[in-house]
């Protein structure tokens, strides 16, 4: 015998049930999915809060130190802005300084001698001297 054809209405109430059982599996698996994700997410909280295991932490690199440079008292002074020179200014302070420490009691004597030498023959070549030194300066 031949089999029966099968009416519209039972092939249409069986196509729907089998939609609804692949909707079923797919939100199932969707779920699974979701809590997996939502698992890691937990377990990436927790180990974030926890202490970090070695394996997780970059290694720290030290930075390539490098060469200093030996400064001497011979080296050029560094250039500075502004009026004048700083360290030109320092170093002739200390030797002024300095000379009037060393020679505190034969000041008075030098002022007298120089005195002695301007009234004297050679005063006219230290005043030419004295104002040749002049025109170099600024005013």
């Amino acid at each position: 015998m031949a089999k029966a054809k099968k009416s519209k209405a039972k092939k249409s109430k069986a196509k729907s049930s089998r939609g609804k059982k692949k909707i079923a599996k797919r939100s199932a698996k969707k779920s699974r999915a979701s809590a997996a994700r939502s698992g890691a997410r937990k377990a990436k909280k927790t180990a974030s809060r926890g202490r970090k295991t070695a394996a997780k932490r970059p290694a720290k690199k030290t930075p390539a130190r490098k060469p200093t440079k030996k400064t001497t008292k011979k080296t050029a002074p560094k250039q500075t802005m502004g009026e004048g020179n700083y360290e030109a200014s320092r170093s002739f302070l200390k030797d002024q300084s300095d000379f009037v420490k060393r020679n505190q009691a034969n000041i008075p004597a030098m002022g007298k001698s120089a005195e002695a030498a301007l009234e004297g023959p050679e005063g006219d070549t230290l005043r030419a001297a004295e104002d040749e030194a002049r025109s170099h300066s600024k005013e």
